[in-house]
């Protein structure tokens, strides 16, 4: 191997950025592309969209992580399509060519198809979408001071399809600040009918974990004010009215999606690397199926093993340690040795509803309760990329602890320009 061989590695989330951390001072030339120049942290997004946390909190500079690197470059653009024959990715930054291609794009919003709902619901996967929710959930509140009636009950219902971690988490936000700081933000204003669903097709919410950890979720949620629906189906939702499978309805104003995701996929792959959720299928060394030379690793994979027969579970433990795993096995192809297979030993899963009311999964055991929360608090400040940024967010979880409060509650939207006379 010469120092010449390049890698281009698409995506900077935890599989991406994992990546490239691992192979600086390498013998390669790492190129990084992503159409943001941050790294987002996305088990947070929504306390940014409660307006708990600031973008910046979640969001690192990938010039910033990389400024003292001599191998790695960052060019920030969309990726078009790549040209397998020539070794090329077309981006809008331009055209790169590549001896080694690492697909870490992730995932979007998967509507299942249904386009009224991808028009009319707000989705929460990215900094300008959680952003964006931030700006209606408190134009919303605003809203319902000048409003009565049925108009106002339809502002005041806040309708979550999707009952996972995302759901859970936002549902209990937003519970809280019903509870804690609407009274306080709006003393002439009662918002006692601020109702909030979280409506899931399983028969849980949080189905994924175990029976103890189901259980104590929803009952946080019902305890602190949230209606849980489970077995229910979303049919439609033009705006107004959420159509339920069940032929019922609720009027809601605001409704938030988090039912799904589905691969970012890119043009220029077979159509037989792609499997359910548009994720590519991978070997046991994260190599694309049928193709030399380019490999997917994070969400965006799919590889079967005997532990994981469908797949590996979407989450960012499973994305940094393929990063981790796939760096090692570069280094390594210089000197001929044997690769190393990826095996994901299970760290566990856990989820927070709100303040001292969260559910962990180990391995072994399970509990939930204070020690869950305080647990949850301690693997995410953890995970945060800088130092700066884990000092930043404690302080705003201990000031929101002691104070039942937030300071940031501030409605940023985008400006715009006169038209010329």
């Amino acid at each position: 191997m010469t120092s010449s061989k390049r890698i281009i590695i698409v995506g900077a989330g935890f599989a991406g950025l994992r990546l490239a951390q691992d192979l600086e001072k390498s013998k390669y030339e790492i190129l990084l592309i992503d159409k943001n120049n941050y790294h987002q942290f996305q088990p947070l997004m929504y306390q940014v969209a409660t307006a708990r946390l600031e973008p910046a909190s979640i969001a690192f500079p990938l010039r910033k992580v990389f400024q003292h690197s001599t191998n790695v470059r960052i060019r920030i653009g969309e990726v078009e399509s790549v040209d397998i024959s020539a070794k090329k990715l077309c981006t809008s930054a331009g055209d790169f060519s590549y001896d080694y291609l690492v697909m870490a794009q992730g995932c979007t919003t998967n509507y299942f198809g249904n386009k009224e709902m991808e028009r009319h619901a707000f989705p929460m996967k990215s900094v300008p979408e959680a952003l964006q929710l931030r700006n209606r959930i408190l134009e919303t509140f605003e809203e319902a001071v000048s409003k009565s009636g049925d108009e106002l009950q339809a502002i005041l219902n806040f309708v979550i399809v999707g009952g996972g971690p995302t759901g859970v988490e936002l549902a209990g936000a937003l519970a809280e600040m019903k509870t804690n700081i609407l009274p306080k933000d709006y003393p002439d204003k009662d918002f006692s009918k601020l109702t909030i669903y979280v409506i899931e097709s399983a028969p849980n919410v949080l189905n994924v974990m175990s029976e103890d950890s189901k259980k104590a979720a929803k009952e946080y949620l019902i305890e602190m004010g949230v209606t849980v629906m489970n077995n229910t189906l979303v049919k439609e939702y033009d705006g107004t009215t959420v159509l339920l499978g069940d032929g019922s309805s609720i009027a809601a104003k605001n409704v938030i999606w988090s039912a799904g995701i589905t691969g970012n996929q890119v043009a220029g792959f077979p159509e037989e690397v792609y499997t359910r959720g548009g994720r590519m299928v991978v070997g046991r060394y994260n190599d694309v199926i049928g193709l030399d030379d380019i490999y997917a690793i994070g969400d965006i994979s799919w590889m079967a093993t005997p532990k994981y027969p469908t797949g590996h579970p979407q989450v960012a433990s499973v994305a940094i340690e393929q990063g981790k795993v796939l760096s090692k096995n570069f280094k390594k192809l210089s000197h001929a040795t044997i690769l190393e297979e990826f095996e994901y030993h299970d760290k566990g899963s856990m989820a927070t509803v709100g303040k001292r009311k969260a559910v962990v999964d180990l391995p072994s055991f399970s509990f939930q309760g204070r020690l869950a929360w305080l647990t949850w608090m301690f693997v995410h400040l953890m995970l945060i990329l800088s130092v700066k940024n884990k000092l930043i967010t404690f302080i705003n979880w201990a000031s929101s602890y002691f104070s039942n409060d937030s300071t940031l509650r501030v409605m940023i939207k985008p400006a715009t320009r006169k038209a010329d006379n």
